[in-house]
């Protein structure tokens, strides 16, 4: 066997994966130069390699899961994450200038793949599968409404009061907030297909939306804020700047619920696959980073973690889009597909192993008098 292939069969075995096995999770190969590219380019050429059709599997997830799980991943980087982790390090990607380009590369994809993809609300987060006894939730509509009003306890939201959504997705949450807690306000997005769908969702409710990045808002005072989804996208140079902002727009016995995706380790970039293909210039904060962000402007209430229901979330969502794909428009061509599948199926795995996470982190401006019974 040629040196390269040996060595790249060789780090798949430890993980168990075999080249050619008859196991769901093993990696059926259609191009013999796989194994160099692979060496050459790691997590990228791998998600790439597999958007070119060069090689297939039964269970990406799987396969994927045991890559995470044998650490690969880290132990094999391509010059093009050695490349990223230092501009990171000499660069704040996620300048003021540069806040809508997710919102253009990905949020307006286009409202028909994630109407298809999302269920009967329009809720791009992780749903709340398990409750307080451990039965898992019917279905992923069931997961996502108990999701929103899990938000809506934590915040004690009472009819009257205002809530400022930051990254407000397609106006779901406020909308759920204003039918059944009486809430108005308004919410901001970087999107502008959400943008248009929040704003025709939620016409003749007490609710506003604005395309707006969260540093140009001011002059206002909400009860509370929420914030769904979106820190992945503020970068570490701008977590103090994030915190600063909501701490001037919340009222001194307000709250803030921050719920985020987050990492087992303080980084400065996301993988270079995501980076390129899904969410360019994101980031997973640290448990670390957001404390860190935080100290002195909030006190931390309470920190949530229920990552694992969000591989359930993943699952459906998949489900639902492979469903859908034969009556989605053409621009969603099979190497969209492909990318599109990697996408979850890589995240799926991710949490999975328990390499990221999900936090909801309740936080309050001076400490909430007598303490909180935070709900679950």
């Amino acid at each position: 066997m040629h040196p390269v292939r040996e060595r790249v069969h060789g780090l798949l075995a430890e993980a168990d994966v075999r080249v050619g096995g008859d196991r769901p999770w093993d990696m059926q190969v259609h191009d013999e130069r796989l194994p160099a590219r692979l060496l050459a380019g790691g997590s990228l050429a791998l998600g790439e390699s597999y958007m070119d059709g060069w090689w297939d599997t039964a269970s990406l997830d799987g396969l994927l899961a045991r890559i995470i799980a044998a650490g690969l991943d880290r132990r094999a980087p391509g010059l093009a994450d050695l490349r990223d982790g230092l501009i990171a390090r000499l660069v704040n990607l996620q300048v003021r200038s540069r806040a809508f380009e997710v919102g253009r590369r990905h949020y307006d994809l286009g409202n028909d793949l994630y109407q298809a993809m999302l269920g009967r609300r329009l809720v791009y987060s992780c749903g709340y599968w398990h409750d307080r006894d451990g039965a898992l939730a019917p279905s992923l509509d069931a997961a996502q409404e108990a999701k929103l009003d899990l938000a809506c306890r934590k915040l004690g939201l009472e009819p009257g009061m205002r809530e400022l959504d930051i990254s407000c997705g397609w106006g779901e949450a406020l909308k759920f907030a204003d039918e059944s807690y009486g809430v108005g306000g308004g919410g901001v997005t970087i999107s502008r297909e959400q943008l248009a769908f929040a704003s025709g969702l939620c016409e003749g409710l007490p609710l506003e939306f604005r395309l707006q990045d969260y540093r140009e808002l001011g002059g206002e005072r909400f009860d509370r804020v929420l914030s769904i989804g979106m820190f992945e996208h503020v970068g570490v140079r701008n977590y103090r700047t994030f915190f600063e902002r909501v701490r001037s727009l919340l009222a001194p016995d307000g709250l803030l619920l921050l719920h985020t995706i987050g990492g087992n380790r303080s980084r400065r970039r996301t993988d270079p696959w995501i980076a390129r293909y899904v969410f360019p210039i994101s980031m997973l904060p640290s448990a670390r980073q957001i404390a860190g962000a935080s100290e002195g402007l909030f006190v931390i209430e309470d920190w949530h973690n229920f990552g694992a229901d969000y591989d359930l979330t993943l699952q459906a969502w998949r489900d639902n889009v492979e469903a859908a794909w034969e009556r989605l428009p053409a621009r969603y061509d099979e190497r969209f597909r492909r990318m599109w599948r990697y996408y979850l199926a890589g995240s799926m795995a991710s949490f999975r192993t328990r390499r990221i996470q999900l936090w909801q982190v309740l936080l309050s401006p001076e400490g909430v008098p007598g303490g909180i019974v935070v709900p679950r």
